[in-house]
Formats: C-alpha cells, structure tokens, sequence
C-alpha cells in the first residue's frame, strides 16, 4: 500500500499522558464496559507464554498486563517493558517494582532498538496502529531482531476489515475515538507487514466480533 502523506506522527493517540494516563486502567473498563479485564487476560494466554521465558513487551504501559505476564512466566522467567510516559513508567514501578525479574526502560520503540537475539516473546498490544508506517516498520525489525530464533511476536490490536462495512458502533470508535492512524493499520494487511521483515507461521484468533485480533508471528529457526 502506497504511502499517505496526510498522516504524520503528531495525529497520534498511542502515547497517552496527564490524568488520561494515571486513569488508564480505570478508563478502559469503562470503555469495554468492563470487558477489558477478561479479555486481555484471555487475549495473553492466547500467546502462551510459558515458565521461563524472556519477555519484551514494547509500550507496556501501567503494569497491569504485566503482572499478568508474570504469572505465565514465573520467577525464573524475565520481563522487560519499554515506555516513555512518565505516568506509566510511575504506575508500572509501583506496580511491579518489588520483583526482581521484572524491569522497564524509558525507551522508545520507533527508534532503532539495540537488543540482539535476547527473547523468547516480543509483545505490542494496543501500541502499533497509533504510529505512521515508516515507524510500524522500525517497530517491526525491532521485534524481530530482539527475538532469538524461533521466537515469537505478538500483537495485539485491531485486525484487517473494511471500516465502512462495519457495525457503527465500530466505526464511531475507530473514527472518532480513534486517530486516523487506526483506520491506516486497519486496511493494511499485518500479516503481509509481517512477512516483509522474514516473519511466518501466522496465528490468529479473534475478539469483540472479529475486530480485535491477537496475531502471533514465528521467526524462522
């Protein structure tokens, strides 16, 4: 697909700052009438995560997901989240602050990452639709050179669809809620995305009606 030069980064909505971002957790139930918690605790387990695994998790954000990944990944595994919010670096130190085999670093995930074969599982959720595709690239080649071979990227977020097509409540919260970014990923195709950075073996499965997708990516042995 064709560059569109009308979207620029500053459309963006994915960095989430100020009382948005110390109410985050608070503002996502309310926004998935309470389904949130169960779905993103379903939406993890769907990217079986085992006992042991080193984790990178780009834009983790509050913690909240985290200490679910701590759960699958145990103490003898390790989990590294990357943030620039402030208010999310803040909640995340709180939350997860007292385990030693958790960490997060003020990074960001669109600049060229240093990490080099180091994890068994790269996790982006709700993270890669907010950037313009030169950025979505970076993002990309990031996850997969920090993965070692064989390891796995997860995504989390919007699947393919046509937003004309689909239901209005859906295109109200894609078009209003929404920065016009979201739409850009949503009529792109991940997978072919994907494919382009050596990335296979697609696995898919689906949440809220199809329109939310957690998407898992093998890099080859």
């Amino acid at each position: 697909m064709k560059r569109d030069d009308r979207l620029t980064q500053d459309m963006s909505k994915v960095e989430v700052k100020g009382i948005e971002a110390r109410y985050y957790d608070i503002l996502m139930n309310i926004l998935t009438l309470g389904k949130y918690p169960s779905f993103i605790r379903k939406a993890l387990r769907q990217t079986a995560l085992k006992e042991g695994e080193r984790v990178l998790d780009m834009g983790c954000g509050s913690g909240r997901n985290a200490l679910l990944i701590r759960e699958m990944i145990g103490e003898s595994g390790s989990y590294t989240g990357l943030d620039i919010g402030r208010e999310m670096i803040d909640g995340f130190r709180k939350r997860c602050g007292g385990f030693d085999n958790m960490e997060i670093l003020d990074m960001h995930i669109d600049s060229t990452l240093a990490f080099e074969e180091e994890f068994d599982a790269v996790l982006v959720s709700f993270v890669l639709h907010g950037f313009v595709q030169e950025k979505r690239d970076t993002i990309i080649e990031n996850a997969y050179r920090a993965l070692k071979k064989g390891g796995v990227f997860n995504i989390v977020d919007y699947s393919n669809f046509v937003v004309d097509d689909a239901p209005l409540p859906v295109r109200f919260a894609i078009r209003k809620m929404e920065c016009p970014l979201a739409e850009d990923f949503i009529r792109r195709d991940t997978k072919e995305m994907l494919s382009a950075f050596g990335f296979d073996s697609f696995e898919e499965y689906f949440h809220f009606g199809g329109y939310v997708r957690v998407l898992r990516a093998h890099k080859g042995e």
